[in-house]
C-alpha cells in the first residue's frame, strides 16, 4: 500500500501490523487548502486568524523533540468547485516536508475510501486542525473516536462558513456560532478541546 509522502510514494504498513516506529501521536491537517484560506467571502470568515494558528501548530509539531506523524489531508472537489483536483484552490497551503504524508479524499470522513487508517493507529492520539468544522472536522473526529483514538481538537484552529438556515427563512448563523456548536457536540462525544495557549505542551511526551 502506498500514499503520497510529500511528492514521493512510500510504503505504508497494512492495518493491524505491528511496527516499532508506530506513532503515538498524529497531527492531521485537514483540508487546509488555498480556497479555504483565501480572503473572504471565498475563504472562511476567520481565515485571517485560523490560518496563522494552524501554521503555528504545524511549525511547533515539526520542531518538537519527538515530532508527531504529520498527515496533510486534501479534499478533491467535483468539477467546477474551488477545490477541484488540479485547480489553484485545491493546492495545500503548507508544502509537506520529507517524512510527512498527503492523503486525498472525496468524502467528509477522511478515513472513508482513503489510506488514512493505515497511517493512524487506533492507539494514537490525534491532534486535529483544519476545515470545515461542521463537515469534515465533525465527520473525521467522529470516525476517529469510533476507532478508539483519543482526539484533540484545537479551538481557533478549525473553521467553517456562515450557515444559511433554509428552514428559517434563509437567516444566517455566523460561522463563529457554528464552530462553537460543533465544539460542544464533539466535546460531548468525547473529543478533548485544546486552546492555542496549550501549544507549548501540545506535542510533548508528558
Amino acid at each position: 500500500m502506498t500514499v503520497a509522502n510529500g511528492t514521493h510514494p512510500v510504503d505504508v504498513p497494512a492495518p493491524g501490523a505491528e511496527h516499532a516506529d508506530e506513532p503515538k501521536r498524529v497531527l492531521i491537517v485537514l483540508d487546509v487548502q488555498v480556497c479555504m484560506l483565501a480572503d473572504p467571502p471565498r475563504g472562511v470568515p476567520s481565515a485571517a486568524t485560523v490560518g496563522p494558528n494552524i501554521a503555528a501548530i504545524l511549525a511547533h509539531a515539526r520542531a518538537a523533540a519527538h515530532p508527531p506523524r504529520i498527515v496533510h489531508v486534501r479534499n478533491c472537489g467535483d468539477a467546477g468547485e474551488p477545490d477541484e483536483r488540479g485547480a489553484p484552490g485545491w493546492e495545500l497551503v503548507h508544502t509537506p516536508l520529507p517524512g510527512e504524508f498527503v492523503v486525498d479524499k472525496r468524502k467528509n470522513n477522511a478515513f472513508a475510501g482513503t489510506d488514512l487508517g493505515a497511517l493512524v493507529p487506533p492507539t494514537a492520539e490525534i491532534v486535529m486542525v483544519g476545515m470545515q468544522s461542521d463537515f469534515c472536522i465533525r465527520a473525521t473526529c467522529s470516525a476517529a473516536l469510533s476507532r478508539g483514538n483519543e482526539v484533540l481538537l484545537v479551538r481557533g484552529a478549525h473553521a467553517t462558513y456562515d450557515r444559511v438556515e433554509v428552514l428559517d427563512h434563509g437567516t444566517i448563523t455566523p460561522a463563529s456560532v457554528v464552530e462553537q456548536e460543533i465544539e460542544g457536540e464533539l466535546e460531548e462525544a468525547g473529543v478533548v478541546l485544546l486552546e492555542m495557549k496549550d501549544l507549548p505542551g501540545m506535542f510533548t511526551d508528558s
